[in-house]
């Protein structure tokens, strides 16, 4: 559930599946993952993208590790605790692996929350508090689920409002007016895109460098359409973010 729900952040579904299984496969406890070096962990990571996800879990592992006896800790506190899990993932990962009675608040639970409850934009606190407002007495995974599930497949940023199965009961779908969804809760706020973009670069240089470490030179002249000076620049943010490491003119995956 940990593993999953980080590689879930800012990633669809459909593109986790693959890496998820592959990295239980490498690393079936946190033990085993911390104490692999980074680029075993890097390498399982690729087609994820965001790649200091990949530190983070390697670092919680780390802490599960040396903290927790290598077991994932079950209160939502410790689970605050580790790299990389923000208040969503701890949630997430308390209410479906522990049965905590925590709401799980993400982009589509908030669109849910601005057109079907209120009919009005929300703040991310709002959205949180009414999500915890709503949560039944028992079974509340369940209800995180579906209201997830809801977001993603009928309240999406289209939404189907002819098969949803609220529709009935739906606020914004009863009273009209401007959808509330766009600005709530920290939904629909698009992403940068992403062909020329540094994130884009970023992934170049880590997919040469799984392959084998290369020459400063070789990184640069990899970079299509990217001038020296800003490839330079984010080579050096890598090695500053702990993912590569730079010897002379050799870089390579850190732990490589």
């Amino acid at each position: 559930m940990l593993v999953s729900e980080v590689m879930l952040q800012q990633t669809q579904t459909t593109r986790v599946i693959d890496p998820w299984t592959r990295f239980l496969e490498a690393f079936p406890t946190p033990t085993m993952c911390a104490d692999a070096p980074l680029s075993d962990v890097l390498r399982l990571w690729s087609g994820l993208g965001y790649h200091r996800r990949a530190k983070s879990l390697h670092d919680a592992a780390k802490m599960i590790s040396d903290e927790y006896d290598g077991e994932v800790p079950p209160q939502v506190t410790d689970l605050r605790r580790l790299p990389g899990i923000g208040e969503y993932s701890a949630n997430a990962i308390g209410s479906f692996a522990f049965g905590h009675r925590v709401a799980v608040v993400d982009t589509n639970v908030g669109r849910v929350l601005a057109r079907a409850l209120l009919n009005r934009t929300l703040s991310v606190r709002d959205a949180r508090v009414e999500a915890n407002a709503l949560l039944p007495r028992s079974n509340t995974a369940s209800f995180n689920q579906a209201m997830l599930d809801l977001g993603a497949q009928y309240c999406t940023s289209k939404p189907r409002c002819e098969s949803c199965p609220v529709a009935r009961v739906c606020k914004w779908n009863r009273e009209g007016g401007p959808d509330p969804a766009p600005r709530s809760a920290g939904v629909s706020r698009p992403q940068p895109t992403f062909r020329g973009s540094d994130r884009q670069a970023r992934g170049r240089v880590l997919a040469e460098l799984r392959e084998r470490p290369r020459s400063t030179q070789h990184l640069l002249a990899s970079l299509v359409g990217v001038d020296v000076d800003r490839g330079a620049s984010l080579i050096a943010g890598l090695v500053a973010d702990g993912l590569i490491e730079q010897r002379g003119r050799v870089v390579r995956l850190s732990g490589d």
